[in-house]
């Protein structure tokens, strides 16, 4: 019987391969500056891979 204090741990995820992921990324960042008027982008990196996108939206008033 498991233990409910102790969750099982989590499959292993597949990886995409790191060209698939970039063009992903790119894809994302591409649309992201497409609807963004003003803000900012950022991306997360680890291990030379893109694994984050942050969109920051600014609203200006004047």
């Amino acid at each position: 019987m498991a233990n409910p204090n102790h969750p099982q741990p989590l499959p292993p995820r597949e990886t995409p391969p790191a060209d698939q992921v970039a063009s992903i990324a790119l894809d994302a960042v591409a649309k992201a500056i497409a609807r963004l008027r003003y803000g900012t982008i950022g991306l997360t990196i680890h291990d030379g891979r893109v694994v984050q996108l942050e969109v920051t939206e600014r609203q200006r008033f004047t």
